[in-house]
This record gives C-alpha cells, structure tokens and sequence, in this order.
C-alpha cells in the first residue's frame, strides 16, 4: 500500500534536509559570503526553515506511526518513536531557546556549542528513525 512507503519517506527527507543545511550549505555560505555577519544571518534563515521542515516531518511520523483502528503501532514506530519525538522537541528548543540568544550575540560561544550540539543530537534522531523506518519488515 502507498501510505506504507510514507515514513521512509519523511525519514528520509528529515534526515537529508538536516544533512544538507549542516554539512553543505551552512559551511558554504561561511565561505563564500563576504561577511560573518551576513553568513551568520542567511545561516540563521536556513536553520530557521530547516525548523519547519523537521517539525513537519515528525509530525507526519506521528501521524503514521499507528494505523487508524490499529492497537499498536507500527513495528518501525516501537523502535522509532521516542527518536521521533526527541528530534522534534530538540528543533523546536534550538529555534526558540539556543538561536534568538545566538542572534542577540549572548555568550556567543557556549550558545553556538549548545546549538551545534543539539542540531546533532537532531541529526542522530533523524538517522536512527531513517534507519529503523527503512529496516522495517512486514511479517509474512
């Protein structure tokens, strides 16, 4: 059925959006733009975006993770879900706790390491979820 290809699906785009903003596109604006400071703000629009889409798609994880009527939920979600839920809680503090005290330049480093280790931590949720949606086996 369709809607069972849907978690590897958003897995995967989680996992591939954080990687893309973290690993590529971040680190390109710091070397290509004139300025700190204006590599600093486009970073921040970036992560910003990269929020929502993370929040999307563990929203729809959620929403998939148990079929309607169903008493369980679905065998990747057992092994996925509090991933899940910690990856979105840990977007959502990023976004509202750790970046607006980056952005008003308070203690810039230790909220910078806080915000580089929690997009991490994000990250690793997202590649375990990836991983445990797509190892997912029906029972024959």
């Amino acid at each position: 059925m369709m809607f069972e290809r849907f978690p590897v699906f958003f897995a995967a785009l989680w996992w591939g959006s954080l990687s893309a903003i973290g690993f590529v596109a971040v680190p390109m604006l710091f070397a290509h733009l004139p300025t700190p400071a204006l590599a600093g703000f486009m970073a921040a629009k970036l992560f910003a975006a990269q929020t929502w889409i993370s929040i999307a798609c563990c929203a729809f994880l959620l929403v998939f993770s148990k079929r309607k009527h169903a008493e369980k939920l679905e065998q990747w979600a057992q092994a996925a879900i509090g991933f899940v839920i910690a990856g979105m809680l840990l977007a959502l503090l990023v976004q509202y706790g750790v970046s607006p005290k980056i952005v008003a330049r308070e203690n810039l480093k230790l909220w910078h390491s806080v915000g580089t280790g929690m997009y991490a931590l994000q990250w690793l949720c997202a590649a375990i979820v990836l991983w445990r949606v797509a190892g997912a086996r029906k029972p024959a």
